[in-house]
């Protein structure tokens, strides 16, 4: 079934997701904040911006008006990030149609309630909306999937008949999505992935090698699946795509904006200064603060994060949080 689908946020992952979903035939409208950026994909039919030397589908339409965007739609896809879809859902309200479907692609907790994405839709969602919400995650870099290069993923949502709807409107021949029915832990698995890959970049930075690596990620894992277990996820999702999947991919690929950010930190660049060359958002330092809180709040143990917001936030040496991971008592896997 062709759905007429608004993707709500113009960045690399809203851009290659609403040309994706246009090519499949749907009727695509893509909201960006910046009228300017709205201009240029129109004349050009690319985001110089934020996916540069990919042409966009000519059936893709583009608007900065929300209203217009929403116009008509049966599906949303808002794809802001996590910090901003309180503000952005909340001023979308008035225009969401009835009985419109909702898809989630932002990786977050939100910094000041410790929110996942899906509770601040639950939070701002007339129930009827609230119900029809489903959450898109998993090991898919935006210029990869742009260039049409096979990716799979999985689509979460407590109604399978809601999952199964958005599972057939974005698949594709090169873009595989699994159905899940636990929102919590595909949410978790792709908010805390990028706070592990910011400490695998700095063990790069820091000319560690793949021994390093792997036990970061490897016990990155069991942090982001205890603390799953305490909200009442499944272990189960963590050893998949949203979880481990999308874990190895942030934690080891080149096009990974937070082990970017993790690299320069271990080759000695301050923070603030990394953050302002970015255009785009590195999701995991926001994370960072915000998984620290919730692990404290929760009392649930998460060393590495522990050691994150340590270091992102209170200027710990790098070469020192090493350190004290490494000499922590001793005990059992």
């Amino acid at each position: 079934m062709l759905e007429k689908i608004a993707v709500i946020g113009a960045g690399s992952w809203g851009t290659t997701l609403a040309d994706l979903l246009a090519k499949k035939g749907h009727a695509v409208t893509l909201w960006a904040y910046e009228p300017e950026l709205v201009l240029e994909m129109r004349a050009s039919r690319e985001n110089s911006l934020f996916l540069p030397g990919i042409a966009l589908d000519p059936r893709l339409a583009f608007t900065n008006d929300l209203e217009e965007a929403y116009a008509g739609c049966s599906m949303v896809l808002c794809v802001v990030p996590s910090q901003l879809v309180r503000r952005v859902m909340t001023n979308s309200l008035p225009f969401l149609p009835a009985g419109v479907t909702i898809v989630s692609a932002s990786k977050g907790i939100e910094v000041d309630t410790l929110a996942m994405v899906s509770q601040i839709y639950q939070e701002i969602l007339p129930p009827e909306l609230g119900a029809s919400f489903a959450a898109l995650s998993g090991p898919s870099f935006a210029r990869e999937v742009a260039l049409e290069m096979p990716t799979a993923v999985a689509v979460a949502s407590e109604s399978q008949q809601v999952a199964v709807r958005v599972q057939a409107a974005f698949t594709s021949n090169l873009f595989r999505v699994y159905r899940n029915d636990d929102v919590v832990g595909v949410e978790l698995g792709g908010a805390i992935k990028n706070v592990i890959a910011i400490a695998a970049g700095i063990s790069d930075g820091l000319g560690f090698g793949c021994n390093t690596r792997a036990a970061l990620i490897t016990r990155g894992l069991a942090e982001m699946t205890r603390l799953g277990a305490a909200m009442g996820a499944q272990a189960s999702t963590f050893a998949g795509l949203a979880g481990m999947g999308d874990l190895v991919l942030t934690c080891t690929g080149d096009l990974s904006r937070n082990r970017s950010v993790g690299m320069q930190i271990g080759q000695g660049r301050q923070l603030a200064e990394i953050l302002g060359e970015m255009r785009m958002v590195a999701e995991g330092v926001q994370t960072t603060k915000s998984t620290f809180n919730l692990a404290q709040k929760l009392g649930v143990e998460m060393p590495i994060i522990e050691k994150m917001h340590q270091l992102l936030y209170h200027d710990k040496p790098a070469r020192e949080a090493v350190l004290e991971l490494m000499t922590r008592n001793l005990k059992a896997e």
